[in-house]
């Protein structure tokens, strides 16, 4: 056993006091220095094909959480409840008393987090315990923590130090500060909350807490983790992205990156998918779910690209240089891809060649396999017969990934994805929204405000109606102050204007079913033209103002994209009556959403704009306020003098 205490106390490495007494008390610990050992360690041990993650559990008995079976290509996890196959929204409490806008525990469950605090601590005394320390963030963006799950709990472990960095404790720089912590105590989940998911944050003076009571890593070991990047930014005024993000190269060398942000399911992780060709060479645009017609069109060469981020990427000052445009850099050390569009061999050669033969371990969530077999990545677990579970994973190191770029980069365009229903006359909805829209950044920061949830999202467990995913699409993880990250993704859009704006629908436009290719053809289109603006007469104020600019026409290599997918009133079963329904429909939503930003410690800037909206303001009203092409200067933010950017 690695004498950890005598090698932090040689480094001037300060541990608090309850993890040193828990680690003390416990009834054993290992600390494990690389990913490899917790994959040997996923099913108690690498000699072992297969194994229950089993507690007991007061009241019910003995409990199977989770079944891992070893694969050639990794550890496959499963669970053996169909609720803990999805990230559950409702996760978050705050055990603290620092500024927040989210529920604290006391409140939401009647009673003092001290109690659940001191059990969760009795319990993990009684355990065999995995300890690692983990990076979070990358390239020296971010901070230092340690984390503590139950030995039978390797797998998640395992994942947990493939999105963040696990750091060996030899290699611990002397007088590192440790920042956050997460404990793992999934048998709580059943005594204490009902058998729901629950991650509650204990903000210390010196210390992140993150006490995780159930294993699937997506609201604890991804999102919990985000959090404390987030309340990190909170402090230093700088914003950690829920985006991804491509480096696309045109046939004619044209380079342009790409950021898309947006709620679960809203496309990001889709942005690094090839376009499928149909078997004669032409790209499916969409299917009519009305008429079963379907519509194609032929592109002789598509653009490469470079990946750059998946789900999560830094906006911080030290990446700036302050010409006009976002620089970002990966905040991720892996990247947890869902791949419930792989529903067959071929729907993603790109991805089914890196996860079929990888080189390193990977991590398989919701896959149907079998032990010493290959897991692949469209062998989709079914929450009940003949249902495949909506949320399969694979957890991809980035340095597995070719052509991954690994440094900072300027954004070209910034896109923000929405999942739309089928919208019609007969039943108006807000899929209404065209192939893709040009948003001033007056609106463009309003739909980051509102962030719509959208339709029939895969990775959550929700009502599959609209919601919102709150301030930047990561409010559901932030532990602060909605006005302060409001703020702050207003300032970082005024002081970009040389990055452009765009809006892409995914699922449906109108009655077309389109998947997830609009945006893939918005990267393939704005590509080619490289810096080249749209001619005057391709685009004008889309008849719903929220949706900004719509476009009159687009060609991609001599195949024109017919205007019903660009203007969703020309097709025949919407039409103009509908169209305005549906508008209503989403502008009542925004209407509705954007009163909770309506506070006193808004920019006066973002009360314009709110204002704006609540009075249906025309393009030219946003423009004026935040003019999509002024100068880079801070002369036009009267605001940010008088308040001096607070």
């Amino acid at each position: 056993m690695t004498d950890l205490f005598k090698i932090l106390d040689e480094k001037e490495i300060r541990v608090p006091k309850n993890i040193t007494d828990l680690l003390n008390e416990c009834k054993s610990y290992t600390v494990y220095n690389t990913t490899r050992e917790l994959t040997d360690a996923a099913t108690g041990g690498p000699e072992n094909k297969e194994f229950e993650v089993v507690y007991d559990v007061p009241g019910k008995g003995k409990y199977t959480e989770a079944v891992m079976q070893r694969v050639k290509n990794g550890i496959s996890a499963n669970y053996t409840e169909m609720y803990m196959r999805r990230r559950d929204p409702s996760t978050m409490s705050l055990a603290d008393n620092r500024p927040t806008d989210k529920k604290r525990f006391a409140d939401k469950y009647g009673y003092e987090f001290s109690e659940l605090q001191k059990a969760t601590f009795d319990w993990l005394k009684e355990q065999d315990l995995a300890v690692f320390f983990y990076f979070a963030g990358r390239m020296g963006i971010g901070s230092l923590g340690i984390a503590i799950a139950p030995a039978n709990a390797a797998f998640f472990a395992m994942g947990l130090s493939m999105l963040q960095e696990i750091v060996a404790v030899d290699t611990l720089k002397e007088g590192a500060e440790l920042q956050s912590v997460i404990y793992v105590a999934p048998v709580f989940r059943h005594t204490h909350f009902d058998g729901k998911q629950a991650v509650v944050h204990n903000r210390t003076e010196n210390i992140h807490e993150v006490y995780s009571y159930n294993l699937y890593p997506g609201p604890s070991a991804k999102k919990g983790l985000y959090a404390v990047l987030l309340d990190q930014g909170e402090k230093e005024e700088w914003v950690t992205a829920h985006c991804s993000a491509v480096q696309s190269v045109s046939p004619y060398d044209n380079i342009t990156t790409f950021m898309h942000e947006g709620a679960s399911g809203g496309g990001k992780s889709e942005l690094h998918q090839h376009i499928l060709r149909e078997t004669d060479g032409r790209v499916t645009l969409g299917r009519n779910t009305h008429t079963d017609e379907e519509r194609f069109i032929t592109i002789p060469r598509f653009c490469t690209f470079n990946p750059v981020a998946d789900d999560m990427a830094f906006c911080h000052p030290s990446l700036q240089r302050n010409d006009g445009k976002l620089r970002i850099l990966d905040a991720e050390n892996a990247w947890f891809i869902r791949v419930d569009s792989v529903k067959q061999y071929g729907d993603d050669p790109f991805l089914e060649k890196i996860t079929i033969s990888p080189e390193k371990p990977l991590i398989f969530f919701n896959l149907e396999t079998k032990p010493e077999a290959t897991a692949l990545i469209w062998e989709h677990i079914e929450d009940e017969p003949g249902k495949r579970c909506p949320n399969p994973r694979v957890i991809l190191p980035r340095n597995c990934v070719p052509n991954v770029i690994d440094k900072p980069v300027s954004v070209d365009i910034r896109s923000f994805g929405i999942r739309t229903p089928v919208a019609s006359r007969e039943n108006p909805t807000y899929g209404i929204v065209g192939l893709f829209h040009i948003l001033p950044p007056a609106l463009a920061w309003l739909w980051r405000l509102v962030s719509p949830r959208g339709h029939n999202n895969p990775s959550i467990v929700g009502t599959g109606n609209m919601q919102s995913e709150g301030v930047g699409s990561y409010w559901p993880f932030s532990t602060g102050k909605r006005i302060t990250h409001a703020n702050l993704l207003l300032k970082q859009i005024i002081e970009t204007p040389r990055t452009t704006f765009t809006l892409v629908p995914n699922q449906h436009i109108g009655v077309w079913e389109v998947g997830f290719k609009p945006q893939l053809l918005m990267r393939e289109y704005l590509t080619r033209r490289g810096v080249a603006k749209l001619r005057s007469d391709q685009h004008q104020p889309a008849r719903c103002p929220l949706l900004g600019y719509e476009l009159n026409y687009l060609t991609i290599e001599g195949s024109k994209i017919p205007s019903r997918f660009l203007k969703t009133y020309n097709q025949i079963e919407l039409g103009e009556d509908g169209y305005d329904a549906g508008a209503e429909i989403l502008t009542k939503f925004f209407k509705e959403e954007l009163q909770k930003y309506l506070d006193k410690d808004l920019l006066n800037t973002g009360r314009r704009i709110i204002d704006a909206c609540l009075s249906n303001a025309s393009l030219d009203e946003y423009n004026e306020i935040v003019p999509m092409n002024y100068r880079y200067s801070f002369n036009n933010m009267d605001d940010y003098e008088q308040s001096n950017g607070k």
